[in-house]
């Protein structure tokens, strides 16, 4: 270790917590909440009994889950611009930006995965529950948004926060469209003053410090639900 310089990674902190950190957690934040909204509808859509629009929402949520998650960032960073410009009439691609483009990327992406967990936690709930829905007048969506989504996300909280976890360490990814998330703030670092090992094994202790902390509360949340049931 007497090769180790801890300095620069002291002198790096602000930086990389200021600037890296606030982008990851923000990005985290935004697209666990845009996911999760999308995928509930997407989850609604799969569950219809109308067949084109549950094959259609089925048909998305296979083709986000089976292409790579770089591949999909590339796609929407180069392909979001020109895409807007044509939604817009514009003559020139849009300046989208790399936390846009990431934050649209992310929410499309992560909203395949929310929505089978959402689509598991409706499907948890007994089918009874819906039948007094409508005994008692409600329609489809009025039955679940009073009766089975609450009942669905106590089931799915866990997973769902588990989920997003894993979605804090997929937003490293983003150094790929050179975004200055925690990762890429730290490689900016570590290639201006040639600390690699210094600057990546630190990065790498924080990712597995929260990601560790965060499943342990997970795993708390879940005990506690399932004493109370």
């Amino acid at each position: 270790m007497s090769g180790f310089d801890f300095d620069v990674i002291e002198r790096s902190l602000p930086y990389l917590f200021r600037e890296g950190m606030t982008f990851t957690l923000t990005l985290t934040a935004l697209a666990m909440t845009g996911g999760i909204v999308f995928g509930t509808l997407l989850a609604m859509m799969r569950l219809a009994a109308f067949k084109p629009l549950s094959m259609l929402a089925g048909a998305y949520v296979n083709l986000m889950r089976s292409i790579p998650l770089v591949l999909v960032i590339f796609w929407f960073f180069f392909l979001v611009p020109y895409i807007g410009a044509w939604v817009l009439r514009e003559p020139n691609p849009i300046k989208v930006g790399t936390f846009w483009s990431a934050l649209i990327t992310f929410t499309m992406f992560e909203a395949a995965y929310y929505c089978e967990i959402m689509r598991a936690g409706i499907q948890s709930i007994a089918r009874g529950q819906v039948w007094s829905g409508y005994a008692l007048g409600l329609n489809y969506w009025q039955t679940m948004g009073k009766i089975v989504l609450p009942q669905a996300f106590r089931n799915m909280l866990p997973v769902l926060l588990t989920q997003t976890i894993i979605l804090f360490q997929d937003t490293s990814l983003v150094y790929v469209i050179s975004a200055t998330d925690f990762l890429g703030a730290a490689s900016k670092i570590a290639n201006r003053d040639y600390r690699l090992v210094e600057m990546y094994s630190f990065v790498a202790i924080v990712y597995f410090v929260m990601s560790y902390g965060l499943s342990t509360l997970v795993r708390r949340l879940q005990q506690r639900i399932a004493i109370i049931r």
